[in-house]
């Protein structure tokens, strides 16, 4: 509907002016957190992990961490030693 069209682009801005992010958003794979790993909160930049879960990557940037979307549109930082490739 519109208003879910108007929220996730309002989610979309909020993101690119919270991680200085330039450009479109593009997903670049889809990977899954590992279901061994420990659950995480998120805070600050960081997303939260729930084991199996599948996330969008949007940015691979560095050997430490991944930037992904969940399903419910949240953005944040994953530690790629918990991620897997589907």
């Amino acid at each position: 509907t519109l208003k879910e069209c108007k929220k996730e682009e309002k989610m979309d801005r909020e993101f690119q002016k919270k991680f200085k992010f330039e450009g479109s958003i593009n997903v670049l794979t889809q990977m899954m957190v590992d279901p061994a790993a420990t659950e995480r909160r998120g805070g600050g930049k960081n997303l939260p992990l729930r084991r199996g879960e599948i996330l969008d990557v949007i940015q691979f940037t560095n050997q430490e961490q991944i930037l992904c979307r969940n399903s419910q549109r949240r953005y944040g930082y994953v530690p790629r030693a918990v991620m897997l490739p589907l």
